[in-house]
């Protein structure tokens, strides 16, 4: 008599607990922060190494801070005081967390490795989230209430919104 062994396992599916970036948010920085969401259950450390790249890009593409060095830019970004107080706060923890993912760096005092903590990780994750609004969420609304505007103003015979 032979007997077959069976077993099983429950597969769960990979999700986040964070909402999807807002359909303003184009690529490549939706999908880094989609994927910098998929990994932080598993490794906040290569979230906070995916989170890191995505500030860079922001920063250089849409901000403007087209330094080669992250320091660098968050420098000019911070001395512009063109960003709410909010993000301009947080971004140097950005870069230094995601610092601590991408390069061994070593405690002083006791010689351990500092990790990325996930409390850290979510930190990165909402300080993106936050240049997502400010640099792709609050633009579009704000154009397309102007455009609704134009518009209607077309409609009364008078001339565009300026700016």
């Amino acid at each position: 008599m032979s007997f077959t062994e069976v077993s099983s396992e429950y597969v769960h599916p990979h999700a986040t607990q964070r909402p999807p970036p807002p359909p303003a948010v184009t690529e490549p920085y939706r999908g880094d922060y989609i994927e910098a969401c998929a990994v932080f259950p598993y490794s906040p450390k290569a979230s906070a190494a995916l989170t890191r790249r995505t500030l860079q890009a922001v920063l250089r593409e849409k901000g403007g801070f087209t330094k080669h060095d992250l320091a660098d830019q968050i420098k000019d970004a911070l001395d512009s005081n063109k960003l709410p107080t909010h993000i301009s706060q947080s971004l140097d923890a950005v870069r230094n967390i995601g610092n601590f993912a991408a390069h061994a760096q070593k405690s002083k005092s006791s010689g351990e490795l500092l990790d990325v903590e996930p409390g850290e990780a979510e930190w990165n994750l909402e300080v993106i989230e936050a240049l997502f609004d400010y640099y792709f969420v609050q633009p579009e609304i704000v154009r397309a209430k102007k455009a609704a505007l134009d518009k209607k103003l077309a409609a009364a015979g008078k001339p565009p919104l300026k700016g």
